[in-house]
């Protein structure tokens, strides 16, 4: 019999291979300020301001008032599964079968199942740096090594296949494509998805940001450009459904029955009825979504220009997902601390770089997911912190 002491030093373990998400700590400290009566401007959340579309929720409702509240097959309902198989048709061209596809509880639910059939113990994962928080975390998690690779902002954040190349290894079982990005804003182009596709065994593409797009025809799925590729993606970014915990992945034929078993014994299925709010989704918002991309694009020109004037913004213009990286090296080494201390005194909440990798150091994650009411103010505050940084001496 295992001792209570051995469980205990397994969970630490297995805690230990789990870093923290910081920018729900910066949340958490602002949530706490809010219950004190101070009025905190929330740009550190990757949460979209706007509520779900009409059609969705109506969809819920019905299913719901007429008993959806069942069960439903493990990879998810067919209706679904076509319709995202139908999506990718006709917005990308690619052509999958919707027994490809696994509806989810969410993206981070398909993140795991992918990693489970992909790692053994010591296998390699190649990521970006920076990333999204959590990525290392699930190749740890299951005894995979993540391999981080520098992006520079000279170069938008993207990767350079070239260097990709020179480090992978007979342990690489994947490169991790997100795009459009987080935290960077970085929208991956045809010609750079083929150079990937190239190289890499497999590739392990987040693509929950699809349609935050701001240029016209740049963006584009791995699937377009490989059969060797695993594709994450949902329903809270581009139609406002976050807390309805809805995702699904896309894999090769080969590996959807293993993920199918494992999704049976963790998760059994997705919510009946939120499946049928996300065919209203694919099927009825166009319109909807057109008009949150359009408002999206405005606050994110912006917060371009407030960034440029206050000499922070990043060299290469984002034009993807809602999130910009302000360079603040000029400020500060530590963008933890400024992170709180602009918290502190300017009430603006923002997340530090450091969560999303060493080379991310000296940035902030400015999220435009909020009004542009909201965050012209934050940026005021923000340039009046920054001046009387800059007049006292401390910056640098």
């Amino acid at each position: 019999m295992i001792s209570l002491e051995s469980r205990a030093n397994k969970c630490a373990f297995r805690a230990e291979c789990v870093s923290p998400f910081i920018v729900m700590d910066v949340l958490e400290k602002a949530k706490e300020m809010e219950a004190r009566g101070e009025q905190i401007i929330h740009l550190e959340i990757g949460e979209p301001d706007f509520d779900t579309p009409q059609p969705i929720k109506d969809a819920a409702v019905k299913a719901i008032s007429g008993g959806d509240t069942h069960y439903t097959h493990s990879m998810g309902k067919a209706e679904l599964r076509e319709a995202v198989a139908g999506f990718y048709r006709r917005k990308y061209g690619a052509v999958i079968s919707p027994e490809q596809v696994i509806i989810t509880s969410g993206t981070s639910p398909g993140l795991l199942l992918i990693f489970s059939v992909l790692l053994e113990r010591g296998d390699e994962v190649i990521l970006s740096d920076p990333h999204y928080a959590c990525y290392p975390n699930y190749i740890r998690y299951l005894e995979g090594s993540p391999v981080f690779v520098p992006v520079a902002e000279e170069d938008g954040f993207k990767y350079s296949p070239e260097e990709v190349e020179k480090i992978i290894s007979r342990k690489t079982r994947a490169i991790m494509v997100n795009s459009p990005a987080n935290p960077t804003g970085a929208v991956t182009t045809a010609q750079e998805y083929q150079a990937l596709a190239r190289i890499s065994p497999y590739i392990v593409s987040d693509e929950v940001y699809s349609g935050l797009a701001y240029q016209e025809g740049r963006e584009h799925s791995i699937l377009e450009f490989s059969d060797r590729a695993f594709v994450i993606n949902g329903f809270s970014k581009i139609y406002a459904m976050t807390g309805w915990r809805l995702g699904y992945l896309i894999a090769p034929p080969e590996y959807i029955r293993p993920m199918q078993k494992l999704q049976q014994n963790l998760f059994i299925c997705a919510s009946s009825f939120a499946q049928e709010a996300a065919i209203a989704a694919l099927e009825q918002c166009d319109e909807h979504v057109a008009e949150m991309v359009g408002i999206y694009d405005q606050r994110r020109r912006y917060l371009l220009e407030r960034l440029k004037k206050m000499g922070i913004a990043p060299k290469d213009e984002p034009t993807g997902a809602f999130y910009m990286l302000a360079n603040v090296k000029a400020f500060s080494k530590d963008s933890y601390s400024l992170a709180f201390e602009i918290l502190e005194e300017a009430r603006v909440a923002l997340s530090p770089g450091i969560d999303f990798g060493a080379n991310c150091e000296g940035y902030l994650r400015i999220s435009y997911a909020n009004s542009l009411e909201n965050i012209k103010e934050g940026m005021d505050r923000l340039e009046q912190f920054l001046e009387k940084k800059k007049s006292s001496g401390v910056a640098g």
